[in-house]
């Protein structure tokens, strides 16, 4: 791994020696608009039920259970438990044989659209894979077909003449820094309070890049079609943004040159734009607007560089994978002892997904057609509420997932969420009571805190979040004292003349003030934080038309760090190798034939 990375894990070395050889412990403040857990909050926070599996969390499963012979003629029983109808993707094999022994698999159907898997007792081999051709029966258990994938050392191992793919548990690649600082939350006392130390001090601003203007008018590329520019200040409308660090090409007449909060395309991937700016060119009506929701800009964050990609959704498919350790599904640490309910390992009843496998990898059957990708949303530990309305309500709001139809951890009420259908159509909103009406036709789903921005009630326009200036009850993250302040990617929903878009965002260092100033000027419909902190927690990569093969470009060069290296060239992130984070990835639109 790079320099920055090594260097990042001997300051979170002196951050131990600092932060313990001082007091041994460190004191944690609580913010002013801190909310305690009202009486009577307790009793309608607890869950109803407490599933024993993923598996009985999904409301609309269906199951088929047969009589079967097993090799060497011992005779069992198969139960195969389709998780979504709707969307077709996972099945639960399980296998109970006649001497007491059982194991469950997680199958992946590789055509969703276009075929099923059945048990059907007309043939001997028992699972049969159901098209518009004749049944194709699979053996997995007369033989040691499935025996055999499961000892493979892959996260997919085709089955059924590779019409399934069995998930198979591999560790998943994390970065040096990662691990250095899931060692200190997980191992050390107070660990989690020295990290905060480190953040605070000696990382504090460590990606910031301020905006190099260029003066004069600007002739600039044709970006029409695209998504619609930014709202600027017009003193800075005809000034050019240089960076050194744009990873991505674009179509820009000067290289290095953008017109701020202009649209640029790339130029190895169509559909797709880039665009600079600096919170402090947004248009002043935006940043006078709506000030009891929005703090002040401090004099670093308003010069911090902010580059957007923008992606048309008319072209592209969008897909989200759990990663192999993270987000998990147990209880965070955040939360006032009160709301949980004793007894329960996480707050869905449930403190793993077993038997249900996550990789942290592009499945098979969408490798080919990936053309980016970006980090997901934050870990369970921070992905739950310690302060405010939301801590009290619904055992401490967790941030619920979903991945292709089946809930690895329920969408909660209140929060900003991303989110597929099955129709493939992508929505951003807050999730609300009620909303469970929409669970059979959500493929994916990710929450990630409260809104950044949302569409006013009366007038429809693009106003912050009623949340974004508090620190506890919005539950930013930062500092204990409230200092917001860092490296932040977030994503939004733009809609105009030129189509739909998602636009993710990486700000060099931001408060949540600045990132709403920021998509509001850009018009964006919803608007809600991923990750942060570092390029690892913030990374984004576009595959040029020739795919991976081609190169990867990444959105702020540094992001390069987070790609695994192997035979001295770089390997896809998410893409190449399993990853123990969640992230998103965009994929051309295309219609899978039918076979």
């Amino acid at each position: 791994m790079g320099a920055r990375t090594s260097i990042a894990r001997a300051a979170l070395a002196l951050a131990i020696a600092g932060g313990l050889g001082r007091t041994g412990h460190a004191a944690v403040s609580q913010p002013p608009d801190a909310l305690a857990t009202p009486p009577g909050a307790q009793a309608k926070t607890r869950p109803s039920a407490a599933p024993k599996t993923v598996v009985d969390l999904q409301p609309f499963r269906s199951a088929q259970s047969l009589d079967v012979e097993g090799k060497g003629g011992r005779s069992g029983r198969a139960t195969l438990v389709n998780l979504n109808p709707t969307v077709n993707a996972w099945y639960v094999l399980t296998l109970t044989w006649a001497d007491g022994s059982q194991r469950s698999y997680h199958l992946e159907n590789a055509r969703p659209t276009a075929q099923d898997l059945v048990l059907d007792p007309a043939y001997r081999a028992g699972l049969v894979v159901r098209s518009n051709r004749d049944p194709e029966p699979c053996d997995l258990w007369l033989s040691d077909t499935l025996a055999k994938a499961a000892g493979q050392p892959t996260p997919y191992a085709p089955l059924c003449a590779g019409r399934v793919y069995l998930r198979n548990p591999v560790p998943g690649r994390r970065t040096e820094l990662e691990a250095t600082v899931e060692f200190l939350r997980d191992n050390v006392w107070a660990g989690e309070t020295i990290i905060g130390l480190a953040k605070d001090t000696l990382f504090k601003d460590a990606e910031l890049e301020r905006a190099r203007l260029t003066p004069g008018p600007l002739r600039d590329a044709d970006a029409s079609g695209g998504p619609r520019p930014a709202a600027v200040d017009p003193a800075l409308a005809g000034r050019a943004v240089q960076s050194g660090s744009l990873g991505i090409r674009v179509d820009a007449r000067v290289p290095g040159q953008m017109g701020m909060g202009r649209w640029y395309r790339a130029v190895d991937r169509d559909h797709v734009y880039v665009s600079l700016i600096e919170p402090e060119a947004v248009a002043p009506q935006i940043l006078e607007s709506h000030r009891s929701r929005v703090s002040p800009l401090d004099p670093v964050e308003r010069s911090a560089l902010v580059y957007l990609v923008a992606f048309d959704l008319g072209a592209f498919d969008l897909a989200y994978v759990v990663g192999s350790d993270h987000p998990r599904v147990d209880w965070s640490p955040r939360p006032p002892a009160s709301v949980r309910p004793a007894g329960l390992p996480g707050p869905d009843g449930i403190g793993t997904v077993r038997p249900l496998i996550t990789t942290g990898m592009v499945t098979p059957r969408d490798a080919g057609r990936t053309v980016a990708t970006f980090a997901g949303g934050f870990k369970r530990a921070h992905g739950a509420f310690k302060y405010g309305d939301l801590a009290a309500r619904n055992a401490g709001t967790h941030y619920g997932f979903v991945e292709e139809g089946v809930v690895l951890s329920k969408l909660q009420p209140g929060l900003a969420t991303l989110y597929v259908s099955a129709d493939g159509s992508v929505h951003m909103k807050t999730w609300k009571e009620g909303d469970e009406g929409q669970l059979p036709r959500v493929r994916y789903a990710r929450q990630n805190g409260v809104a950044l921005v949302e569409p006013d009630a009366a007038t429809g326009a693009p106003v912050p979040g009623p949340l974004v200036n508090r620190w506890g009850p919005g539950n930013w993250s930062g500092s204990a004292e409230g200092d917001l302040r860092s490296a932040r990617a977030g994503g939004c929903i733009q809609e105009g003349p030129g189509g739909r878009f998602l636009v993710y965002g990486y700000f060099s260092s931001a408060t949540p003030s600045a990132m709403a100033r920021v998509f509001q000027a850009y018009e964006c419909e919803y608007a809600m934080l991923l990750d942060m902190n570092a390029l690892v927690h913030t990374y984004m990569a576009l595959y040029p038309e020739r795919g991976p093969a081609g190169g990867i470009q990444h959105l702020v060069r540094g992001m390069a760090e987070a790609d695994p290296v192997s035979g001295g060239r770089a390997v896809p992130r998410f893409l190449g190798l399993p990853d123990d984070r969640d992230f998103f990835y965009l994929l051309t639109r295309e219609q899978e034939r039918t076979p």
